[in-house]
């Protein structure tokens, strides 16, 4: 789940590497941008896919992705509807195959995923654990013939910001895994929503100095009177759609828990 739609997070990807393709789900909106992307992984033309955030319960999609087998494995990047809700049906369609999240909940037929999972898919794959936008929210470095990939989730976009999805998301885990995603210089993004990024360091430093600045602003708010979130918002988002402002508090309940700041 998305926020705000603006520019991209930086320069776009010029293409993906043989064995990626993308499956995009036709929910596009304010909060999913063009649609959640479905990324698809395979080692070579015998060797089982890796479906990457299956999406919502579409049949259209389903048979798209179900297209795609064999698939070994499906994993996701957190929790949202938007990104797991076909997930039981897809394994129906499947015969089984394993769902793989860090949360048990969306976890069927296997462990749930932590830093220490290995898929035997031909492709090498490291999660990296990145709360934040919600609790469970991870990533996965994918590497293949050389090529290297980040796979976001909604950690990063390829268009606009993220959301820290209050309570659930953590503003200081988020701006930690931020962090983190920024020391993989020059490594394509493939973002849950939204178009691919050519550098995962360069989108990541793009997203601290948005927050930051954000942070600067309800400091400002806090300090000029406002005591509310709704009142926040109304000042650090007065640019953006009303009907988003519901997101946007969002992030600024996580934004005053960060600041230490006492909320009704």
């Amino acid at each position: 789940m998305g926020g705000r739609v603006t520019g991209a997070a930086g320069a776009l990807a010029d293409g993906l590497p043989g064995w990626v393709t993308l499956l995009r789900a036709p929910n596009p909106g304010p909060m999913t941008l063009d649609g959640t992307n479905t990324w698809v992984l395979r080692a070579g033309p015998d060797a089982p896919a890796l479906v990457v955030d299956p999406g919502p319960a579409d049949e259209g999609h389903l048979a798209a992705i179900a297209a795609q087998g064999p698939i070994g494995a499906v994993l996701i990047t957190h929790g949202h509807p938007d990104h797991t809700e076909c997930a039981p049906r897809l394994r129906e369609l499947l015969d089984g195959v394993p769902v793989l999240a860090a949360d048990p909940a969306h976890t069927a037929g296997g462990d749930p995923l932590t830093a220490d999972t290995r898929l035997d898919l031909g492709l090498d794959l490291r999660l990296l654990p990145t709360p934040g936008h919600t609790a469970d929210s991870v990533c996965l470095l994918a590497e293949h013939d050389g090529d290297r990939v980040v796979l976001t989730g909604d950690t990063i976009l390829g268009r606009g910001t993220t959301v820290v999805a209050h309570p659930d998301g953590h503003l200081g885990d988020y701006l930690s895994s931020l962090e983190l995603l920024s020391t993989y210089r020059e490594v394509p993004v493939l973002p849950g929503h939204g178009p691919a990024l050519a550098d995962c360091g360069a989108a990541a430093d793009f997203y601290l100095a948005h927050r930051r600045a954000r942070l600067d602003q309800v400091r400002a708010a806090v300090a000029a009177g406002a005591t509310t979130a709704p009142e926040v918002v109304a000042v650090v988002y007065a640019d953006v759609d009303r009907s988003l402002w519901w997101a946007a508090e969002w992030s600024v309940r996580a934004q005053l828990e960060h600041l230490g700041v006492e909320q009704p």
